[in-house]
């Protein structure tokens, strides 16, 4: 496990000995988990701004738009085989003992 060495202002520090006091865990645990957190929320901000810009093309783009379209329906159908093969198999899985 990494090591980092931190410098925090003092209200910060008294803020994370008391909730790590209450918590019942270490201080560095609580710091952990909140950085987990952080990061994982700034990923999802960047995945979520990078698919608005995606959307944004697509809406203003009319070939990628066809293109998108077309994909789209032809996943429609396979979607639909796959829901019809699921249904048979669960009746299979049922009836198979009879």
């Amino acid at each position: 496990m990494g090591t980092l060495t931190l410098r925090l202002p003092e209200q910060l520090d008294a803020r994370l000995t008391m909730f790590a006091k209450l918590d019942d865990s270490s201080r560095s645990e609580l710091v952990r988990t909140a950085l987990e957190r952080f990061l994982r929320d700034r990923e999802r901000e960047k995945l979520m701004a990078g698919m608005v810009e995606s959307a944004k093309f697509l809406a203003s783009n009319s070939d990628a738009r066809t293109e998108s379209m077309t994909i789209s329906a032809e996943f429609a159908i396979a979607d639909s085989e796959a829901l019809d093969l699921a249904k048979d198999a669960h009746v299979m899985h049922e009836t198979w003992w009879k």
